[in-house]
């Protein structure tokens, strides 16, 4: 079985139905990440603790696999998912149990 983590059906068919836009965007995505100046551990928390805080669980279990594949604890993911909990709300937690199995699954 691949350790590729799994993109959402949304991205998916993302990728499908518009194929230039999703290769536009992915560029765009890669050079964002190689701006920035956090390590690539902590970047990966802080985008779990963005998609959380909007509540687009669907990417979720991809970017909790990654910040796994990173070095990132079950701890340091549930914590991120928290950072939001005072700015945003308790809609952070929807995200706990998403996080937590796509986590916990073994690949």
């Amino acid at each position: 079985m691949s350790n590729e983590p799994k993109v959402s059906q949304a991205f998916m068919s993302f990728a499908k139905n518009a194929p230039e836009h999703q290769k536009i965007w992915m560029e765009a995505v890669q050079k964002l990440s190689e701006a920035s100046k956090l390590d690539k551990k902590t970047n990966e928390l802080a985008y779990i603790a963005v998609l959380a805080a909007l509540r687009l669980e669907g990417g979720i279990p991809f970017h909790v696999k990654h910040a796994k594949s990173l070095g990132a604890s079950r701890d340091e993911v549930i914590n991120a998912i928290l950072v939001g909990l005072p700015a945003a709300g308790n809609v952070v937690i929807q995200s706990i149990p998403i996080a937590v199995q796509a986590y916990d699954e073994n690949d």
